[in-house]
């Protein structure tokens, strides 16, 4: 997770405060890891990082600072509708800001894009402010369904699952590029230029090779190693 944070801060996922990754504890089902408030993505450690249960309280980690409230309300919705789901990834990144105006599902106009075919994308139509209440994490989690690997929240960003951070985080950075490909795609068609979209069977199939969570962990390994040669692996502190 550290790691991951690390990659976000190279690729300026980075907004002040906002953003979050979570990891379900392996020991306790019912608590998650997450970053704390106010910390530079650049500069997390695990040593930094908290454990937090259901209810809100901070159970283990570093308890010198709190949980991002926005964040805890996303991810322990989320974790508590989706046993399946092990970490989720939420950052605000800009073409995944800029996309999420739309309030529309990315198309599969490309191969990646493909890992979000059907019901592994989901769109949350409503915007309700900073999120402040358990009601509007239940509505995102809803939004998410109980197959989806990436969300589009109307006029707040992107967000992943996965059954590891890899996988989450890959997602994560894969549908940043894919609402990034999706912006160039409209502005050439608005100009007159046809897209060729991808069609369904196709597009099933390679979700069926693009979004297998072993192939998602695999492909995050590479942001990994990077980051841990370029850090001398001090994120691991």
């Amino acid at each position: 997770m550290a790691a991951a944070f690390r990659h976000w801060a190279h690729s300026d996922y980075v907004e002040g405060m906002s953003g979050h990754i979570s990891v379900r504890d392996p020991e306790y089902p019912a608590a998650f890891w997450t970053n704390p408030l106010g910390v530079h993505f650049g500069l997390l450690c695990v040593s930094d990082m908290i454990l937090v249960d259901f209810a809100g309280k901070v159970i283990g980690g570093d308890r010198t600072r709190p949980p991002n409230t926005a964040g805890f309300l996303i991810h322990s919705a989320i974790h508590q509708a989706r046993p399946d789901v092990h970490a989720i990834c939420h950052a605000h990144s800009i073409y995944g800001k800029a996309w999420s105006v739309f309030g529309k599902r990315l198309e599969m106009l490309t191969q990646d894009a493909c890992k979000f075919f059907g019901q592994a994308q989901g769109v949350y139509s409503d915007y309700g402010g900073v999120v402040l209440g358990f009601e509007e994490g239940k509505r995102i989690a809803a939004a998410l369904g109980p197959r989806g690997k990436g969300c589009i929240m109307r006029n707040h960003g992107i967000l992943t699952v996965g059954q590891t951070v890899d996988e989450a985080a890959f997602l994560f950075t894969s549908m940043e590029r894919s609402c990034q490909v999706q912006l160039l795609v409209d502005a050439a068609a608005a100009k007159g230029t046809p897209k060729l979209i991808i069609e369904d069977e196709e597009a099933m199939l390679n979700q069926e090779v693009e979004g297998d969570p072993e192939i998602c962990y695999a492909e995050f390994q590479v942001y990994y190693n990077h980051i841990d040669r370029l850090h001398k692996g001090e994120f691991k502190e």
